[in-house]
């Protein structure tokens, strides 16, 4: 056992840290003196018994110290047996000394199954942990174990009451609103109440199947079948479960368990045409939390294939945006158009809007030469669309999970484009002359190196589009993400052209190009000023990769950019100097690769909790749980490098009037980081059909479904949504 351990810092040797390890068990006042906490300070433990069968424990941990979650045993005394506790998973990073480790920052929760003899009165057990200080001193403490001895509450019995018959129970509590004895469930609800489910069809191919249940009851993932009845030669795919909640069942163990309400895309195999209804039977199995267990129960939906549930729901699906887009083709399309349009306005796009106008009027050439800029920026903005478009597909047909936005989660890609903003920034500033020519020098060159420079723009419009979300987008791109691959395709096009409508203007309807400024020396000085915009941008580019991989991944990037503007600067100094000269270039610009080389193998940063006071880090468990305890859940679903999610933060959510109203309704501020990869998000994001973030969702105290709202908020329709999700 390791006793002494310096984690993610340069190490002691093993021997020198086992003596100091020594040291400190036999001296605890020696740490007191360097300040640091008694461990059970530093790792405040507390135990609740109130729910029959289940031990809860939570340990608060001070700042600045962490526990390991394989260092955490569980034994119990005389008359108790424990089941296999449930943890969350941790921290991950490899431990030079224990391998590869998971950790707890802030503050961690655990359950414990158990049963008890005939007799038995308390609860006792040892609970062993141990954990470290990670700063000056950086010392690990001793495993510690406490020893707990809790009073059991009057209706713990030998068996845990879920593995009582739905019968049985039923006739111990007598009818349905029979208050129960303290401690125990409610009475339970008739299984048609209990769990409702219904389907629908987005369209032909696809299925959406949804589970409703009340508060305090939960479906069991692995112990439900479909099938289709009027099957001729048709089939159902594997179903699209998202995360569910890992929980410690009495009578199958460790289970995925899903509490509220559960929404589930089903694919459908073979020839639909003429069919117009299809019949899916669910079988399925779930329990009262803390009461009985349901048997087998079997449903039977006939789905009619334009969309709606027409047997075996008492309700119809949700329409809300939380539900896959249910718009027709020609709708999401001009969605998409209007989307696309407005993105021009945002302020990733409009510099490089600019710049291709001021391209234009500079030029000075004929209509002809306006409508060829024009083509060839768009056929740009075409192909990059439809190559996203492609990739997003391809990767959801091979079953992985990609939102819009969700490519700048890798960090080489966000390296890459931070130094592609800062060559055009030295473009626009004059170090180097790239793309069309400048003040119309040389009407070769520009023949030349013009289509290639307005595609090129085209190209770079879309890059710097994607960590945008503009209004009429969020439909558009969720019809895109279930539809079939020609119709998903149709909508990112639709958002291309939309993204280049108003340069297609500008190239061929020549009273728009008249109202243009007359070209003049101002347009060089514009053109320059442009150059900051992407500074700025690249800059913002560094701070999304410092929180994605830390200080070594920024230092590597910037070293990337110094090396590349060298390359750059040289490149345009050897235009005049021979083959000689120019030679220098190939090795700066192999050299500008090799930190991007490194940074594509930096680790990512711990993942900590949300810093941010009074916001909650997201995860399904504290949801299900603040639910399940009737509390109103604003959940905000951000990302770094998402624009529109800072804007909505800098006017809405991180002001004093919103703290005001979270206080009024006693709601939870939520919050989820996609900055990075991370499938419990990505799975939030597909059980709501959203394409990417922001995503904002209000969870009402009355335990009913979730409300979407839009992704650009304001203050008024945030008051409204926790107004309501409060009374």
């Amino acid at each position: 056992m390791q006793a002494l351990h310096f984690p993610r810092f340069h190490r002691l040797p093993v021997q020198l840290m086992l003596l100091l390890g020594l040291l400190f068990a036999a001296l605890p006042t020696w740490a007191q003196e360097d300040n640091l906490l008694p461990v059970t300070e530093a790792y405040q433990l507390s135990a609740d018994v109130s729910t029959p069968g289940v031990l809860k424990l939570h340990w608060t941990i001070a700042p600045d110290y962490y526990l390991y979650r394989g260092r955490m045993k569980f034994s119990a005394g005389p008359g108790v047996t424990l089941g296999t506790a449930q943890l969350p998973d941790g921290e991950k990073h490899h431990d030079e000394y224990l391998g590869d480790v998971e950790t707890y920052h802030h503050g961690v929760d655990a359950t414990v199954p158990y049963t008890v003899a005939a007799g038995t009165t308390r609860l006792k057990l040892d609970v062993q942990y141990q954990g470290c200080h990670e700063v000056d001193p950086k010392i690990c403490y001793p495993p510690h174990t406490e020893h707990l001895d809790l009073p059991l509450p009057a209706n713990a019995v030998a068996s845990p009451p879920a593995a009582q018959s739905l019968g049985a129970a039923l006739t111990g509590l007598g009818s349905r609103g029979a208050s129960a004895p303290a401690g125990m469930a409610a009475a339970p609800l008739p299984e048609d109440e209990a769990f409702r489910f219904e389907a629908v069809a987005p369209d032909p191919g696809h299925l959406l199947l949804r589970w409703s249940m009340p508060k305090g009851y939960y479906l069991y993932r692995d112990r439900t079948t479909l099938k289709l009845t009027d099957a001729d030669g048709l089939r159902l795919r594997p179903p699209e479960w998202p995360d569910g909640v890992t929980h410690a069942d009495p009578q199958f163990g460790n289970v995925v368990v899903y509490f509220d309400q559960v929404d589930v895309p089903v694919a459908v195999d073979g020839d639909l045409a003429g069919r117009k209804q299809l019949t899916v039977q669910a079988t399925f199995q779930g329990c009262q939390d803390g009461g009985l267990c349901y048997p087998p129960m079997t449903r039977t939906v006939t789905v009619d294939l334009g969309g709606a549930a027409t047997a075996g729901a008492s309700a119809p699906v949700d329409t809300t945006p939380s539900s896959p887009v249910r718009t027709g083709l020609f709708a999401a399309l001009a969605l998409a158009l209007l989307g696309g349009l407005v993105l021009n306005l945002m302020p990733c796009v409009l510099p490089v809007l600019s710049i291709k106008a001021v391209s234009v009027l500079e030029s000075g050439e004929s209509r002809a030469a306006a409508r060829r800029h024009a083509l060839f920026y768009t056929a740009g903005v075409l192909c990059s669309f439809a190559a996203l478009g492609m990739g997003i597909l391809a990767l959801r047909a091979a079953g992985h999970s990609l939102g819009w936005g969700s490519q700048l989660q890798q960090p080489l890609l966000v390296g890459v484009l931070a130094c592609v903003m800062l060559a055009v920034g030295l473009s626009l500033s004059g170090v180097v002359q790239l793309g069309a020519s400048l003040g119309n020098t040389g009407a070769g060159l520009a023949s030349r190196s013009g289509p290639a420079g307005d595609f090129f723009t085209g190209v770079l419009a879309v890059v710097v589009a994607s960590p945008c979300t503009a209004p009429f987008m969020g439909g558009a791109l969720a019809y895109a993400f279930a539809a079939p691959m020609l119709s998903a395709l149709g909508v990112f096009l639709a958002l291309g052209v939309g993204l280049a409508l108003p340069f297609l203007a500008i190239g061929f309807v020549p009273a728009l190009g008249r109202l243009l400024p007359r070209p003049g020396r101002w347009m060089e000085t514009l053109k320059q000023v442009l150059a900051f915009p992407m500074y700025l941008t690249a800059a913002w580019l560094v701070w999304v990769l410092a929180n994605q991989r830390g200080a070594d991944a920024v230092g590597l990037v910037l070293v990337a950019m110094v090396l590349l503007a060298m390359t750059l600067w040289w490149f345009e100094r050897s235009r005049s100097r021979g083959i000689a000269g120019r030679a220098w270039v190939l090795p700066l610009a192999l050299a500008t690769l090799a930190p991007l080389y490194l940074l594509a193998h930096v680790p990512p940063v711990a993942a900590g909790a949300v810093a941010e006071e009074g916001v909650v880090a997201y995860s399904p468990e504290k949801l299900a749980a603040l639910r399940a305890a009737g509390t109103p859940v604003f959940v905000d679903m951000t990302a770094d490098w998402c624009v529109t999610c800072k804007a909505n933060e800098h006017t809405v959510l991180n002001t004093a009037a919103f703290r005001a109203l979270l206080q009024r309704t006693g709601a939870v501020y939520m919050k989820g980081d996609w900055t990075d990869v991370n499938p419990v998000i990505s799975a939030f994001l597909q059980q709501y059909n959203s394409p990417g973030v922001p995503l904002y969702v209000v969870f009402p105290s009355d335990g009913g479904p979730g409300r979407q709202l839009s992704t650009v908020l304001t203050s008024s329709m945030v008051e409204q949504a926790l107004t309501e999700a409060a009374k």
